[in-house]
């Protein structure tokens, strides 16, 4: 199976981008060592230079133009957001170097005692995203969108995974639910939506934090997208309680901002992040999957229990999706969710 990995390492882009991060820095003897990677071909590696430690991005052009990441990162700089400043760039050859924010990535640093002064700062910021940097030119997360990303999940969950297809009456069970789940994410504001703001992709920084990463994907779409993906993290929960106390605070954040009126109430924004954090789980839950057996990347494979959780839990709590959260529980029930099924 040919991967994405691979492509990441191919012989010609690593002696490209060691030459080029050579050349750039003006220093012949320095070495590259990866930081970090992503869901998509793009990768990042770490090199120190006369004392500083910076990032270089490789972006393969003909795979990941890296020049969203550059338009949407400049947007959210001028807004007084922490991004990762640019210090060169390449972008025929798909290779940038940019500021090293460090490796304090919010997953490995929460904990009960810190969780209320790091979401606070994150939602700071996103509160700053969603009133101050402008989106409306941007990519739509229109009906289009939402209906796409749903249906990730019965071909690469139900059917690749648990090899079950669904019938006629399952279907009408699918797509009464998923209208719910898109009608919801329609009847919102539309604001900035970064799409991944979540614990692996904000770190914990000195200086106006949080440092936020992977915005290249921006859409312009439902208010509460982003922080579903902050609270309902797939790889970190926490209890429900705390959950809707950090919701309604956001809220509150909101209303005094004027990006919302007091005619938007607890439940009513309540509903309105729950379904679109399922929305975003039910997608994953069959992203992860695709990720696996499409791409031959299978360190998601371990998040997806955490994912399954959060979508029938989300589900059961409303009668009118009651259906759709029997039928996955049916066909998941005793399987091991981490476990590759066979070919």
């Amino acid at each position: 199976m040919a991967t994405i990995i691979a492509a990441m390492h191919t012989p010609d882009r690593t002696a490209a981008r060691l030459a080029w991060t050579r050349a750039t820095l003006g220093d012949p003897a320095l070495t590259l060592e990866p930081a970090s990677a992503d869901a998509s071909f793009r990768s990042y590696w770490r090199t120190t230079h006369a004392g500083q430690s910076w990032i270089v991005m490789d972006s393969p052009p003909e795979r990941e133009d890296p020049r969203p990441w550059l338009a949407i990162g400049a947007r959210l700089a001028a807004a007084g957001l922490h991004v990762p400043k640019v210090a060169a760039q390449d972008l025929q050859q798909g290779f940038l170097l940019i500021e090293d924010l460090g490796s304090r990535l919010y997953l490995d640093v929460l904990d009960d005692a810190n969780a209320d002064r790091l979401y606070g700062d994150a939602m700071d910021a996103l509160l700053v995203m969603q009133t101050k940097v402008a989106c409306a030119d941007l990519p739509p997360f229109d009906h289009q969108v939402l209906v796409n990303g749903l249906e990730v999940m019965p071909k690469w969950f139900l059917e690749r995974h648990l090899g079950h297809t669904p019938s006629c009456e399952e279907w009408d069970v699918l797509e009464a639910a998923f209208d719910v789940i898109v009608r919801n994410a329609l009847a919102q504001p539309r604001v900035f939506v970064h799409r991944d703001y979540h614990s692996r992709n904000l770190l914990l920084v000195d200086d106006n934090n949080p440092g936020i990463l992977d915005f290249q994907g921006a859409l312009h779409g439902p208010l509460t997208y982003d922080l579903a993906s902050l609270l309902r993290d797939a790889y970190i929960a926490w209890p429900r309680e705390r959950v809707a106390a950090w919701v309604e605070s956001y809220r509150l954040r909101l209303r005094h901002a004027g990006a919302i009126g007091h005619d938007i109430d607890a439940t009513r924004f309540l509903r309105w992040f729950d379904l679109t954090g399922l929305h975003r789980h039910v997608r994953v839950l069959g992203q992860f999957y695709r990720l696996w057996y499409r791409d031959g990347k299978p360190g998601y494979l371990k998040d997806v229990p955490q994912v399954y959780r959060y979508v029938i839990e989300v589900a059961r709590s409303y009668p009118e999706l009651a259906a759709f959260a029997a039928l996955l529980e049916r066909h998941a029930a005793g399987r091991d969710l981490t476990q590759v099924a066979a070919a």
